[in-house]
Parts: C-alpha cells; sequence; structure tokens
C-alpha cells in the first residue's frame, strides 16, 4: 500500500524530483563518514560494554550514542562532515576523551588509536552510595539506552533522542533505519505504530523526551515480535510512575536559533494500594529551515572540456504544531493481578515549503536555462489509541499478560508542485503545475497474550499468541492545471484499500551459559490474510 502511494507521487513530482536530484546526492555525500576504534583497560581487558559518545568539537553536543563490542570495539558510520571528538565513559573508570578528528570529503574514514579506560580513584574518607543507571546497556538480544542518564536529552523529542541512539540514523525527511536496514518496526510500549514516513516522524516529533523510559534497541528481536521487524526493532518504553500519593511535574523549554522552537508538557499521577491514575498533556511547536547551495562543473567524458556550470539553490521551511494527550488507569484486584486502560490522543500539523532554483550556465557564464521548482506539503495527523491490559503472577514468578487494543491513524496530506521554465531553450515551454489530495485512514485491531516462566539459572522460557487486522484505505487524487482550467488526472489518481489479517504463535527459550555469554532460541509461525482493492 505505501509503495503504491509512493509510486504515485513519485510520477507526479517527476520534474521536480529531477531538479532536485543534485540536492539528494549531495546530501548523502555528506553523510558518508565512519568513524571506529577501540577501547581497553589498564589490565589489557577489552572495555566491554563502555559508552562511546561523538561529540561535536566546537561545542560538545551529543550527535550519536553507542557501546563497546565484546572486543571493546566502536563503530559510528554515517556521519556528516565536520570536526569531532570521541567520549568513553564506564562505571568505576574516569571519563576519557580522543583528540579532535575530522571527517571531510578527503577523508571520509577514520580508524581511531585505541583510548584507554583507568579506574577512578576511591575516597574512603567520605563514600556515598547511589543508584544511577548507565547510558547505554547490552543485553543478549538488545541495546538498551536510558533516556533521562543523558542531560542532553532535556527538552528534546523522541525523534531527536533517535537520532542519537546507537546503530540508528534518521534522514532528513524522518526515515528511520538500523544499521543501514530500511522498514525499522518502531513500537511504543511494545505496541506496534503501523505508522511509516512522515506519520511515524510526526508522531515521534510529538513524543517528548520526558515521558520516555528506555530504548530497546534489538537488531535481531526474538521470536516474541512481528515478522515485520526482520530489519529491527525499536521500542520505546514510556514512564509509569509506581510512587504512591499525588506525583506530578511539568516542564517548558525554549529553543531560539533563527526560528523558535518550544515543548511543553505536564505529567500527573495517582496511586493508592488499588488504583493507579497518571495523565501527560504536551505540546511542541517548531520551525526550522535548510539552505543548499551546489555549484558544479559539468565536463565532456572524453576531451574533458567544460560544458556547462551548474548553480543550484535550495531553500526550505517546516513548520509543525503537535498535541499529544495521554491518560490511564490500573486497578489493582490483589498483590499480583491488574487491570488496566490508557488513552492516547495525538493532533498534528505541518507545513512544508521547498523552493529551488536551478541556473545551467555556459562555459562563459552565459545563463542558457533557469528552472524554478516549488514544492508546498500541508499534512495534518490525528491519531486515537485504546489499550486494555491484564496482568497476574503465579507462583514461582510465573506470569500471564494480555493486551487487546484498537489503534486509528488519518491524515489528510495536501501537495501543490510548479516548476516553471523563466529561462529555456524552448521558449513556449510553459509551467508544470500539480495539485494532489492524499487523505490515509488506518484502523488496527490486535489482541495477544504472553506466558513467561522462569526456570533454574535465570533461563526463561515464554510463549504467546496473537491476532491484528489491519484495515487502510488510501486515496490518491491529483489534478493539474492547465490554461486556468483544473483537469484531474486519471493516471496518477488511485484509491487503494487494504486489509490484512496476521495470526501469530511463538515460543522462546533463554538462557545464561557464562557470566559473559548467553544463548537463545526461538521460534516464530505467522499466517498472513490480506486483500485488497483498487
Amino acid at each position: 500500500m505505501k509503495k503504491i502511494i509512493a509510486m504515485n507521487f513519485f510520477k507526479c513530482s517527476m520534474l521536480t524530483l529531477l531538479s532536485l536530484i543534485f540536492f539528494v546526492a549531495s546530501t548523502n555525500a555528506q553523510n558518508a563518514g565512519k568513524i571506529s576504534g577501540s577501547i581497553i583497560v589498564k589490565n589489557e581487558k577489552t572495555g566491554e560494554g563502555a559508552t562511546v559518545s561523538l561529540l561535536r568539537a566546537k561545542d560538545s553536543t551529543t550527535v550519536r550514542l553507542s557501546a563497546a563490542n565484546k572486543e571493546g570495539v566502536f563503530i559510528f558510520d554515517k556521519v556528516g562532515d565536520g570536526k569531532y571528538i570521541i567520549a568513553v565513559t564506564s562505571v568505576g573508570y574516569q571519563k576519557n576523551y580522543s583528540n579532535v578528528i575530522e571527517i571531510s570529503p578527503q577523508q571520509q574514514t577514520i580508524q581511531l588509536s585505541a583510548i584507554e579506560l583507568i579506574p577512578a580513584r576511591k575516597n574512603l574518607a567520605a563514600v556515598t552510595v547511589t543508584a544511577t543507571r548507565p547510558l547505554v546497556e547490552q543485553r543478549i538480544d538488545r541495546t538498551i539506552v536510558n533516556v533521562d542518564a543523558s542531560i542532553t536529552n532535556l527538552g528534546t523529542s523522541a525523534l531527536e533522542v533517535l537520532e542519537k541512539s546507537p546503530g540508528i540514523t534518521v534522514d532528513r525527511e524522518g526515515n528511520i533505519s538500523l544499521k543501514g536496514k530500511e522498514g525499522v518496526l518502531v513500537l511504543v510500549d511494545g505496541r506496534p505504530t503501523h505508522l511509516s514516513g512522515l506519520d511515524l516522524a510526526n508522531l515521534l516529533r510529538n513524543m517528548a523526551s520526558n515521558q520516555m523510559d528506555q530504548i530497546e534497541i534489538m537488531t535481531n528481536p526474538p521470536a516474541r515480535y512481528d515478522a515485520a521487524g526482520n530489519a529491527g526493532i525499536i521500542n520505546i518504553k514510556t514512564k509509569k510512575t509506581t510512587n504512591s500519593g499525588y506525583n506530578g511535574s511539568a516542564n517548558f523549554n525554549y529553543i531560539q536559533g533563527q526560528y523558535p522552537k518550544t515543548n511543553e508538557g505536564i505529567n500527573f499521577n495517582y496511586r493508592t494500594k488499588k488504583l493507579n491514575l497518571f495523565t501527560n498533556l504536551s505540546h511542541s511547536y517548531r520551525k526550522g529551515f535548510e539552505t543548499l547551495t551546489i555549484q558544479r562543473n559539468i565536463r565532456d567524458g572524453n576531451t574533458k572540456a567544460l560544458e556547462n556550470y551548474f548553480d543550484q539553490e535550495s531553500n526550505k521551511i517546516v513548520k509543525g504544531n503537535s498535541y499529544n494527550a495521554k491518560v490511564g488507569l490500573d486497578y489493582f484486584a490483589n498483590t499480583k493481578t491488574s487491570f488496566g486502560i490508557v488513552l492516547n490522543k495525538t493532533l498534528s500539523a505541518t507545513d512544508i515549503t521547498n523552493r529551488n532554483t536551478t541556473n545551467i550556465l555556459t562555459p562563459g557564464r552565459d545563463i542558457e536555462s533557469i528552472t524554478k521548482a516549488t514544492v508546498d506539503n500541508d499534512n495534518e495527523f490525528r491519531s486515537f489509541n485504546t489499550n486494555l491490559n491484564f496482568r497476574t503472577v503465579f507462583s514461582l514468578k510465573r506470569e500471564l499478560t494480555a493486551d487487546i487494543d484498537f489503534v486509528t491513524h488519518s491524515s489528510a496530506n495536501e501537495q501543490f508542485m510548479v516548476n516553471s521554465y523563466p529561462v529555456s531553450p524552448d521558449a513556449a515551454k510553459k509551467a508544470d503545475t500539480l495539485q494532489g489530495r492524499l487523505p490515509q485512514n488506518i484502523n488496527v485491531y490486535s489482541g495477544r497474550i504472553d506466558y513467561l516462566h522462569p526456570l533454574k539459572n535465570n533461563a526463561r522460557f515464554e510463549a504467546g499468541l496473537k491476532s491484528s487486522i489491519v484495515k487502510t484505505d488510501n486515496n490518491a487524487s491529483y489534478d493539474s492545471i492547465q490554461y486556468g482550467m483544473v483537469v484531474h488526472d486519471f493516471n496518477r489518481s488511485n484509491h487503494f484499500i487494504y486489509e490484512e489479517n496476521i495470526n501469530a504463535a511463538y515460543v522462546n527459550l533463554s538462557t545464561p551459559l557464562s557470566k559473559k555469554v548467553s544463548a537463545q532460541f526461538g521460534l516464530r509461525l505467522e499466517n498472513t490474510n490480506k486483500s485488497r482493492r483498487l
């Protein structure tokens, strides 16, 4: 379904894409850097599990996070041009830094010398015991980022936190990839969002970092998760207060660059022995811009003689307003059994304006042609999520959980695209104008039940069943403007209805083999039934 809509957009905006092709190529080239290195400790052991931060040299802001593997090796790929510093931290050791390094078109790959961690000095005269979580944790099947462990996450959105997380890359359009693989499955509290592209980006931009507890990153997910996550799974776990009585907080953040960015929110929680009531209200506003200029010499492939001079400037402005409301209630029937309901509502509006001017000049720098491309994109996104959940604990810490979810997403996307030719070898060439309306509605019904049985020596056995129904309605309608008249474009327009039913069952066994080595075995069976109408 997404591919068909994307194909329609590709067809309708071919001319615009041609005028922006150098913009895309240049963007990819500027994010092709790779930085790698290793960590050792004083007793010649590797720095396994150490947190590695990629910092901008000019202001020490965190660009990306990683963790050293079993050999103490770390890698940052798809790094943009610029100067950076590597910072390494680990519990019980002093923080250490690399020298300033620079990624440039002439040097895209950097292999650092080993960074040594030195044990921290101990002061026996005054000992204070504090329980703090590390920024990055390595588990048998996932990497965990503790959001509150980094002060740089304050006042940011979920999408901005993901940009800095190990192995995750977010491009300019908000598309998420994990270890270079696209099609990543994004979950919130273990539940699929059933969104991708701009809609998923809007949802994550609207989620403030103070709502987040942890990010679980799984490049090889266990059998519990859907087969759709074979490119990787990112699970965002939100906060839930466990303290009794009234608890609450409020936050307001304001950032001023050329344009302002704000986010504000309120958290409230009331908990007794029988009830837990919690709510979160948040709003965010953002306005940003991108400017790209490209100058290139176009030469003959054989003689290398200069044929044309290419001069392009692109200016993009993005404005967005987002609102989020979440309310939930847990009822504790006894110390081992609980029932809950969670309601979540999201509203967002995004306005994107892109102005692109391409000048083609002769070798003598005389204007040969000018193309101006304008793209206006207005998107309104609405989402409502209802969750009913149940949890009970038997003897020997055996656990049974169940969830029923109903999710509805709707978006209204309006596009207006114009290619004009103020100067062209073809004097009669007229502007190309296209307008599109792409409403989309997604309804999701799902239910699951999971069983956990602890075994000896910290081994775990898990099993579960899941069933889901997804109904999607996309109606892409395009019109062109010809001599002042609106003419419907039947070739580009397409009404696509898709329904999918997935039934799944899984078993999973995990066990530690030693202090540093664990094993996990899983089996998942899925049956998919689908239908579509054009």
